[in-house]
C-alpha cells in the first residue's frame, strides 16, 4: 500500500504530465493553425464567412484582443485569491482597430507570437497557484464556457477555457 506522501507525489507528477500535454497541444495548435491561416489569401482574409459575421482578419484580430486581455488576467491571478477581471467590448474592439485594413500575414504572425508567449506564461504558473480553488470570480461573465457565480473555479480552468475559445474561432476560419 502506498503512503499518503507517495500518492501525493504521484498525483503531482500526473498533474504535471497533464499540464505538459495541454501546453504541447496549445503550441501544436498555434503552429498548425499558422500554416493553414497563411494559406488564405489577403483578399480571402477580408471576406466575412456569412452576413453579419467577422472576416478571418477580424476573427484573428479578436483572438489577438483575447490574448492581450487574458495575458494580463493570467499574470494578475497569481497575485490574488480571486478570478475577477474587467471585461471588454469585443465587437467595438474589433471595429475600432480596423483589422480588415491590416496585413493578413502581419496579423497571423502577431497572433502566433503572442500565443507562443502565453504558452510560456502558462508554463511558469506554479501548480499550487494554477489549481488553487477560487470562490470569488466572474467567469460567469467573461469565460467562454461560463461557470456559475456560486461555483468554485481555478486558474487552470480559465487557461484551458482560453485555449478552447481560441480553437473554436480558428475552426470558424479553417473549417469553413
Amino acid at each position: 500500500m502506498k503512503s499518503e506522501k507517495a500518492f501525493s507525489q504521484e498525483m503531482a507528477f500526473a498533474d504535471k504530465d497533464l499540464m505538459l500535454t495541454f501546453l504541447n497541444d496549445f503550441k501544436n495548435t498555434i503552429e498548425t493553425a499558422e500554416k493553414r491561416l497563411l494559406s488564405i489569401s489577403e483578399q480571402e482574409s477580408q471576406i466575412p464567412r456569412a452576413e453579419g459575421k467577422w472576416s478571418p482578419k477580424e476573427i484573428i484580430g479578436h483572438l489577438i484582443d483575447s490574448a492581450t486581455n487574458n495575458h494580463q488576467r493570467f499574470v494578475r491571478a497569481q497575485f490574488d485569491d480571486q478570478l475577477s477581471f474587467s471585461g471588454y467590448e469585443q465587437e467595438e474592439w474589433v471595429r475600432v482597430q480596423g483589422y480588415n485594413q491590416e496585413s493578413w500575414r502581419q496579423l497571423v504572425q502577431l497572433w502566433k507570437h503572442y500565443n507562443l508567449h502565453l504558452v510560456h506564461v502558462m508554463s511558469m504558473v506554479p501548480e499550487q497557484t494554477r489549481t488553487k480553488p477560487r470562490s470569488t470570480h466572474n467567469l460567469d461573465q467573461i469565460a467562454w464556457k461560463t461557470i456559475a457565480k456560486n461555483e468554485t473555479v481555478t486558474l487552470d480552468y480559465f487557461m484551458r477555457d482560453y485555449v478552447a475559445h481560441m480553437k473554436n474561432h480558428l475552426g470558424q476560419i479553417t473549417d469553413a
